[in-house]
């Protein structure tokens, strides 16, 4: 059974949906839309890869497809943590406070 539907999560069944298309039309989002666009403390999924364009000043944890070796060393510069969507999944079935970006 899949996590969206175990858990009756819309957010979980929208990140499989995204992560169903092909690889040239996933998402990918740079550091620097992560500083503009999140705020200290929240949790962001990308359904696709993540970027290390530009640079991070606050505090946020990140669960992605993929991360480019520049993006998780500025995310963990930050203080933040980079996970994989699998490991959030567990951490937070319902996914609660949790915010797709890309």
């Amino acid at each position: 059974m899949s996590a969206s539907k175990a858990n009756s999560s819309n957010l979980w069944s929208a990140v499989a949906g995204e992560l169903s298309k092909v690889r040239r039309n996933r998402r990918e989002v740079n550091v620097h839309s992560l500083e503009k666009n999140t705020s200290d403390g929240e949790v962001v999924v990308v359904p696709g890869k993540v970027l290390g364009d530009g640079c991070l000043t606050h505090k946020i944890d990140v669960a992605a497809y993929r991360f480019t070796a520049g993006a998780e060393k500025k995310i963990k510069e930050a203080g933040g943590k980079t996970m994989s969507i699998s490991e959030l999944v567990k951490k937070n079935p319902k996914g609660a406070k949790v915010r797709i970006m890309g």
